[in-house]
């Protein structure tokens, strides 16, 4: 356990620990009866720290986590997040977390090796998550989804972020950030209507800032492992 609590930076610590706090204020101010909003937004904080880390047990969290917002999306009518969470994020999720597994950086079960992507898998990704979104919005307009342009959008951020997340490329964070501001607006629009939905906007803009710090994490931690693959190549050559 020591060794664990020591594998969190003071960085980590900080980003978690005012996410947890600042969304447990905004549950209890404004007096939210809804404990699986709370339970929720406390997994989905704990699973972004460890996949910014590039640990496999976030994306166990991110599981668990997807089934939850998938029941808050339901009860405000958000269709699109609903199939979109239970449908694909937590299908590619389980994808994730065995491809994690598989491919661990020099053995460690606690970091996963990154990835780049081929220009050639880029554009066949792109065009995939584009068919996707087509497909997507006569679904969710069939469905009368509320703020179906945006719900939209989101499928489309979604897609491109679970994909990257699978595929182990730090470009993962860069998308779930701009799913992250799609999100924030939507739960806006649904505080208007029911200021008990509030905690959810708190709830992604901490997913932001920890999304955000993912992006630099990941992009520090491949640099290190790249560093450390020249050093072997130039060892064996002497």
């Amino acid at each position: 356990m020591r060794k664990f609590l020591k594998s969190f930076n003071l960085a980590e610590w900080l980003i978690w620990g005012c996410s947890v706090v600042a969304v447990i204020i905004s549950f209890f101010v404004f007096k939210n009866d809804q404990w699986h909003y709370l339970v929720g937004s406390l997994i989905g904080f704990t699973a972004l720290i460890f996949v910014s880390k590039g640990n496999p047990a976030g994306q166990a969290l991110t599981i668990v986590f997807s089934v939850f917002y998938g029941v808050i999306s339901f009860s405000f009518k958000y269709y699109g997040e609903m199939i979109t969470y239970l449908g694909m994020s937590t299908p590619m999720a389980v994808a994730a977390l065995i491809a994690w597994v598989r491919n661990p950086y020099k053995g460690k079960k606690s970091e996963v090796k990154v990835n780049s992507l081929s220009k050639k898998e880029w554009c066949i990704f792109l065009a995939a998550a584009a068919a996707v979104t087509v497909a997507f919005y006569f679904i969710l307009q069939a469905l009368n989804t509320a703020n179906l342009i945006i719900s939209t959008v989101s499928v489309l951020t979604s897609f491109i972020a679970a994909y990257l997340n699978m595929r182990r490329s730090k470009f993962y964070a860069v998308a779930y950030a701009c799913n992250d501001v799609v999100l924030i607006v939507m739960w806006i629009m649904a505080s208007i209507d029911s200021i008990t939905y509030l905690p959810m906007v708190i709830c992604f803009v901490a997913f932001l800032a920890l999304d955000a710090y993912g992006f630099i994490n990941w992009s520090i931690i491949e640099k290190r492992q790249k560093n450390s693959a020249v050093e072997e190549i130039t060892a064996g050559e002497d």
